[in-house]
């Protein structure tokens, strides 16, 4: 595909099924004039974040709260626009065709639609998932199967809500000026520049979600991009609305702060819990004291999850903005009753004492959730479309609170380092294959969770931590599980397997140097 010169845009990409429609000359010069705007200053950011780490890492840098400043003032973010009022259950998934329009029509009240974490970055992937939006903006969104079963959207529609990739990473086939372009930027920038009139025009609007923020910085970074968006494709300001994942161990720190800067577009907090845990391990991975047990172990009973959740709520309900709850990843089986009604109980459970909490909604990560935690919302909420009214003056979370990881009783286990080992290489082994959901033993399986597993046997390697009746973690011990996972995980490989290299990418991961994140080697082996 050739280079605009007017935007000195050059695509390395191939055509793809939406390539046409998506990356226009139109679309291109203004992804370039984002670039040109703001990836300067995204770069210094990402460099900031790379000093803190590694004055975590050293022990010369504490985490705590602002004490002063506007964000602790009285303040109210923008009203919410009508159709993103009621939130009590929000479906994710991948922006493909058919999940999208599965998504759409489950009933839940908002549909966010991932070009992060739960897509894996193929080229086709990100444009054609682009082409997808468009359509399912338009109402126009139809897929049929291999099998000829045809997929539409019915009339009752969930509100449809974008999440584009994080400020981490670039999109490689977008060079400007001879840089890669950010991948927040692409993603963001086409959606917006392709529907944010025509949403707004059919009465909703450009709704996003932001992932992985770790700084109020960060986030008035995003409220830039946004104005400067705005004015240039002659929208009003205010017109985007923005829910932040609160999903890193730094953004726990400063969630007030990152309202504040985003307050004229935000629409609220949400509760990432996959990535949060993730980032604790990262931010203190050399440190004794962070080492956590096995995943399953670690809810949001958990003391320090507890805390950090509920000071959410406390935040966003001071400033008049929706608290989401966290994911819900169960998939259900239709052939194993026990197995559902006993993960159906917990989820129920979790959503109780989110509902109870004063979460104004939460996640699900499959349609035949969405009743579950509707009928417990429902029940708590009633005709409301929220219940911003619980100001939970009676949570006092302190610093010292969200930093005591402490899991009472919790234990590192034989199983657990196996199943670590097992849905990493099958997760990774799946977004190889460009698919960045996948159904691992009952639980959606995207990013944030492949991270937690590779990144806990990384931790358990390096502090040698010991193993409930098994003796001492190490390299040996983590071998000897991935070589016996890898067997039995090729008995039934597809033909189009990349089970070597998701085997070659983990043990990278697990036994070299740190690597922040997967998505940053894997992606060099997608392209």
């Amino acid at each position: 595909m050739a280079a605009t010169k007017s935007s000195n845009v050059t695509l390395a990409g191939p055509s793809t099924r939406d390539s046409e429609r998506i990356l226009t000359a139109d679309a291109l010069n203004f992804l370039g004039s984002l670039h040109a705007t703001f990836g300067d200053r995204r770069r210094e950011l990402l460099q900031g974040r790379k000093a803190r780490w590694d004055a975590l890492q050293a022990g010369t840098q504490t985490l705590t709260f602002a004490s002063t400043g506007p964000a602790r003032g009285e303040w109210k973010v923008a009203p919410a626009p009508p159709d993103l009022d009621d939130r009590r259950v929000e479906i994710t998934g991948p922006a493909e065709r058919k999940m999208m329009i599965n998504a759409l029509n489950s009933g839940a009240s908002v549909f966010m639609a991932d070009l992060e974490d739960a897509l894996s970055p193929t080229w086709a992937n990100v444009v054609d998932g682009q082409g997808a939006l468009m359509d399912a903006v338009r109402r126009t969104l139809s897929f049929t199967s291999p099998e000829g079963k045809d997929y539409e959207l019915k009339d009752a529609l969930a509100t449809l809500v974008v999440r584009p990739r994080g400020w981490h990473l670039d999109e490689a086939h977008v060079q400007v000026g001879g840089q890669a372009i950010s991948a927040s930027l692409f993603d963001f920038g086409l959606y917006f520049f392709h529907n944010g009139r025509e949403a707004l025009a059919r009465g909703s609007g450009p709704y996003f979600y932001l992932p992985k923020l770790e700084s109020h910085l960060e986030a008035r970074l995003w409220n830039d991009v946004f104005n400067f968006s705005q004015d240039a494709l002659g929208l009003p300001r205010g017109s985007i609305r923005a829910t932040t994942l609160v999903e890193t161990i730094y953004a726990a720190f400063e969630m007030e702060e990152i309202l504040y800067e985003l307050r004229d577009h935000a629409s609220g907090l949400n509760a990432g819990r996959w990535d949060y845990l993730f980032s604790i391990i990262k931010a203190f991975r050399s440190r004794r004291e962070f080492v956590l047990p096995d995943r399953a172990q670690v809810t949001m009973a958990t003391p320090f999850m507890r805390a950090y959740s509920q000071r959410l709520v406390q935040i966003c309900h001071r400033h008049g903005a929706h608290a989401i709850g966290g994911m819900a990843a169960f998939v259900p089986s239709r052939k194993d009753k026990q197995v559902n009604d006993a993960a159906l109980t917990k989820v129920r459970q979790d959503k109780e004492r989110e509902s109870g909490d004063g979460f104004d909604g939460t996640w699900v990560a499959h349609p035949d959730l969405v009743p579950v935690a509707r009928d417990v919302f429902d029940r708590v909420l009633r005709d409301a479309p929220h219940q911003k009214s619980r100001l939970r003056e009676d949570v006092h979370v302190s610093p010292q609170q969200l930093l005591d990881v402490t899991v009472a009783g919790g234990k590192i286990t034989p199983a657990g380092v196996r199943t670590n080992v097992d849905v990493a290489l099958q997760y990774l082994d799946a977004w190889l294959r460009g698919t960045g959901a996948a159904a691992i033993h009952n639980l959606m399986e995207d990013a944030a969770t492949a991270e937690i597993s590779r990144s806990q046997l990384w931790q358990w390697v390096a502090h040698r931590v010991e193993v409930d009746g098994s003796g001492t973690m190490s390299a040996k011990v983590y071998r000897q599980v991935r070589e016996e996972v890898v067997a039995e995980l090729r008995q039934s490989a597809p033909a189009d397997s990349r089970l070597d290299d998701a085997a070659e990418l983990l043990d990278a991961m697990v036994l070299g140097e740190w690597q922040d994140f997967l998505t940053v080697p894997g992606y060099r082996l997608l392209q």
